[in-house]
């Protein structure tokens, strides 16, 4: 009697482990996507304040430049200036160790909105990109901001670990994605999409992709 009692119990602690270990293998992908979402979360909420003290600053060398600046590169590089102090940028980092990529696992086209010639290395461990963008209409973007939160690190991919925000010329600024609908975001932040508008999807509480 105390045998079969005794393999009773030893048969229910077994299964209790292999039921742990099932719930903790998805549960793994979901706290990796949650450390970067929260790291992306953090560093939108510092950009969306650092925005709004510099347009206490409007009076500054910098954003008279950037105001009296004739061409892309030029107002790209005093972009660069004014946000350098506040994102802890450091010196640009070479492209061949870094390769951007989509979600759906292709690499972002050289020729692409979303492609950055230039990045920055930041002492927080990220690598940050911005760039100066054609403004087609008043409520167009001017500059496009990339945030790898975890930097060199793979997977390097929009969605996981690169997520970025649109800067407008009033200093406003909103996550790539915003104003699309909840059935387009859900589509582009997934295996098939560019998971570009993740940015947006992960903030509004959409759900992570596996």
């Amino acid at each position: 009697m105390k045998q079969i009692k005794w393999k009773t119990e030893y048969s229910l602690i077994i299964l209790a482990i292999f039921a742990g270990t099932l719930l903790l293998i998805p549960m793994s992908f979901a706290s990796k996507a949650a450390v970067h979402v929260s790291k992306w979360n953090s560093e939108y909420n510092k950009i969306e304040y650092m925005f709004s003290a510099m347009s206490a600053q409007a009076e500054s060398d910098i954003v008279e430049n950037l105001k009296n600046a004739k061409t892309g590169l030029l107002r790209e590089k005093y972009m660069i200036e004014l946000v350098k102090p506040y994102l802890r940028l450091e010196e640009p980092l070479k492209k061949e160790k870094y390769n951007q990529r989509l979600m759906n696992g292709k690499q972002v086209p050289t020729d692409d909105l979303y492609y950055f010639d230039t990045l920055y290395n930041s002492r927080d461990g990220m690598v940050i990109g911005v760039k100066e963008i054609e403004n087609k209409t008043p409520d167009s973007p001017v500059f496009i901001m990339m945030i790898d939160t975890n930097g060199y690190k793979k997977p390097n991919m929009w969605g996981r670990d690169i997520f970025g925000l649109n800067i407008y010329k009033d200093g406003n600024v909103n996550p790539i994605g915003y104003g699309w609908n909840v059935d387009n975001l859900r589509k582009d932040c997934s295996k098939n999409g560019t998971g570009l508008s993740c940015s947006y999807f992960y903030r509004i509480g959409g759900e992570f992709v596996e």
